[in-house]
């Protein structure tokens, strides 16, 4: 800092009036000094504050961005979550209710298995296949067959009609024999159980085993026509 230079002549002693303006001049100019240094001080130091302060808001305004933005996430998440399971659930109703329905047509048509005897031309028709299809089946000469007690006659003329058929179809004698010792139960709805093998291999040709098979195959059919087609179904039969 460059003070002002004193106006006095060499060898000449400054009078105190000289002294006192002298110092009064070097006083203002180092105030004045003072006073641009701390302009400057206080100008750079609003600069930094108002760079910081922008600093900070900024990052306190990324912290919220990214809490809101997370916080969204979370609840989008848990809204599809939710709906995923409420999805669910009412397939799983539907598909339970589907399978109820279907299971009752099932159940009807089990309990009227007994009703298909009581048309005796029918049943004797329905034997003559249940055993036809057997020989065929088992193609052995010498077979068994268990049948309910009452059905015994029915099924002895069944044996005689299919043994018919097979010989000229198949150009073989073949004869069964019925299992009169160990009958089907009473409360069978009907049919016939077919032994050969030497008791090794069996068929299965009684009403229920038959209506099971047909609620196997054609399930997939009555589900179509009761509840059209299934939009997620890729493969078919």
């Amino acid at each position: 800092m460059d003070f002002p230079r004193v106006g006095y002549v060499a060898n000449e002693h400054p009078s105190p009036i000289q002294v006192d303006n002298e110092l009064r001049k070097m006083t203002a100019f180092i105030k004045q000094e003072a006073m641009e240094k701390a302009r400057e001080i206080e100008i750079k130091a609003n600069e930094e504050f108002e760079i910081e302060k922008s600093k900070l808001v900024r990052q306190e305004t990324d912290a919220i961005d990214s809490q809101y933005e997370k916080k969204f996430k979370q609840a989008t998440m848990s809204q599809q979550i939710t709906r995923s399971t409420v999805a669910n659930k009412t397939r799983l109703k539907v598909l339970g209710a589907r399978q109820e329905l279907l299971d009752s047509i099932f159940g009807d048509a089990q309990s009227k298995l007994a009703d298909g005897t009581k048309d005796k031309a029918k049943h004797q028709k329905t034997l003559n296949g249940l055993v036809l299809e057997g020989f065929y089946a088992l193609n052995e000469p010498e077979l068994q067959i268990r049948s309910r007690k009452k059905d015994n006659d029915m099924v002895k003329k069944a044996i005689e009609e299919a043994a018919k058929e097979y010989k000229k179809e198949a150009g073989k004698d073949i004869t069964a024999k019925i299992l009169e010792d160990d009958p089907l139960p009473e409360g069978s709805a009907g049919g016939i159980f077919i032994i050969g093998g030497n008791g090794k291999i069996d068929i299965d040709n009684t009403f229920e085993a038959r209506l099971k098979l047909l609620e196997d195959s054609a399930a997939p059919a009555v589900r179509e026509a009761l509840f059209g087609n299934n939009p997620n179904r890729k493969f078919f039969d």
